[in-house]
């Protein structure tokens, strides 16, 4: 219990920009390395030919079907914990990260088990061309190994970072890729497994790093999981499930965006899969720093706000928005600049693939810095327990405004319509989330104001 109170005055007490850099950088450390060991892949894949280096951009539109399942259940129950900490309800916490942790394992069994069924029919829908489709079939199947533990990782890394404990979160993600990153030659070039040797490796990796951090859950004052909390209740699902349904909007809609992207840019060749797929991953590099960022706010939004500290709330709002749109105007500058020579360093031996990405890459650095009061508005609004907002912003991005552009600029302007499709949908986006996030502030405000007038002694109402 005193473990418990020590982290609460941590988390409620610490200068605001002081606690949100000590949380943030074990969770950018390990999304950019997330991100790097993704790019590895890629690269590594994209030395067999320009068929395998499409066909990884093909099967991560699997990959974010796991990703969605995983990160609804984590940032569900994370979220979830942090409030009930928050409000000093330790059991309550207790029985939902064991709830949370072992049914996502189990889904992550049953999904492994209905995608080797339709495993054929199902790479073929996600955009995989005559000549992609080996390749990503190979990658597919060996991917499924790891289903269940990448789901898994996915909850116990957000209710550690939750917890104020993304230092150990930070350790298990890059154990697990750096031995992602020594396997994949190994296995892809050595034992000469080709894609399957990646999707090989990574799954091997993502068991270790699932280990480590099923390991770390119950140290440094963490939250340990127990069987015997594990009560498989609606009132946990439905929370769970109601603060998390917006990353399962986000992170469904990119593997649905993905597979329309595929299907659409298929009909220009290999090539263009491959350049945009090679650009898709250097962006989730961009983007990896931006999310861990976030997740340095998240636990700080979440406990306060269900400490009732709003102030602290606020300012830790403007201060993640300031510090990320400086951090990605750098990112977008050198990105615009450089674009041949990145794309380059995956597919040097094609300039068809180069022309594509360099394109591609140049259009969406202009509109990367809006990523900042996108991704951190989002964050917020979900963490402060508003799920429709959040759901409908997650839902903007890549559903109301991509789908349409990428269905129809394509038939109007041909391959830069391709290009030009995540660009115009992050404008559009942009103009939404503005006025979402100012209305969210000034509620906050509104609640702090009322907090202020509450006499010394007594507590105001809760906004739940």
């Amino acid at each position: 219990m005193d473990s418990i109170d020590s982290k609460y005055q941590l988390m409620t007490q610490t200068p605001v920009p002081k606690l949100v850099v000590k949380l943030a950088i074990p969770s950018i450390i390990s999304m950019v390395v997330t991100a790097i060991y993704n790019m590895a892949d890629t690269f590594f894949v994209s030395q067999i030919n320009t068929s395998a280096s499409g066909a990884v951009g093909v099967s991560f539109s699997l990959m974010a079907i796991i990703q969605a399942i995983g990160f609804t259940m984590g940032m569900g129950s994370g979220n979830l914990v942090a409030k009930l900490l928050g409000q000093k309800d330790p059991k309550e916490a207790s029985k939902v990260v064991a709830t949370t942790f072992y049914t996502t394992l189990g889904l992550g069994v049953l999904f492994s088990l209905l995608v080797l069924i339709f495993i054929n029919p199902l790479v073929r829908l996600l955009g995989a061309t005559e000549t992609i489709f080996p390749y990503a079939r190979d990658y597919t199947l060996f991917i499924l190994l790891g289903a269940p533990f990448i789901m898994s990782s996915y909850v116990l890394n957000n209710i550690l970072k939750f917890q104020g404990s993304a230092l150990y979160s930070m350790f298990g993600i890059s154990i697990g890729a750096i031995i992602n990153i020594a396997l994949d030659p190994i296995f892809i070039f050595t034992l000469e497994m080709g894609t399957a040797g990646a999707a090989l490796a990574t799954s091997i990796s993502q068991f270790i790093g699932f280990c480590i951090l099923l390991y770390a859950s119950g140290k440094g004052g963490n939250i340990k999981i127990n069987i015997k909390n594990f009560k498989p209740e609606w009132a946990v699902y439905k929370e769970v499930i109601r603060t998390g349904i917006p990353s399962f909007y986000r992170q469904g809609l990119a593997s649905i965006t993905g597979i329309v992207l595929n299907q659409t840019a298929g009909p220009f060749g290999d090539a263009a899969i491959a350049g945009m797929s090679i650009v898709g991953r250097v962006f989730f590099f961009a983007v990896s720093a931006l999310i861990g960022f976030g997740q340095g706010f998240q636990p700080v939004c979440g406990y306060n706000y269900g400490a009732r500290l709003y102030k602290r709330v606020i300012e830790a709002f403007r201060f993640c928005i300031k510090t990320a749109s400086v951090g990605l105007v750098i990112l977008a500058v050198i990105g615009f600049i450089w674009a041949p020579d990145i794309v380059a360093l995956f597919r040097r031996t094609d300039p068809v693939v180069i022309e594509i990405g360099t394109m591609a890459m140049r259009l969406q650095c202009v509109t990367l810095p809006l990523s900042a009061w996108i991704i951190i508005t989002n964050m917020m609004l979900q963490t402060i327990g508003k799920p429709k907002e959040a759901s409908v912003l997650s839902l903007s991005r890549q559903g109301l405004f991509f789908l349409p552009v990428i269905l129809v600029l394509p038939h109007m302007i041909g391959l830069l319509g391709i290009q030009a499709s995540q660009p115009i949908a992050d404008i559009a986006t942009f103009i939404l989330s503005l006025s979402m996030g100012v209305k969210a502030a000034r509620e906050l405000r509104l609640l702090q104001q009322e907090q202020d007038q509450v006499p010394n002694g007594q507590e105001a109402a809760s906004p739940e």
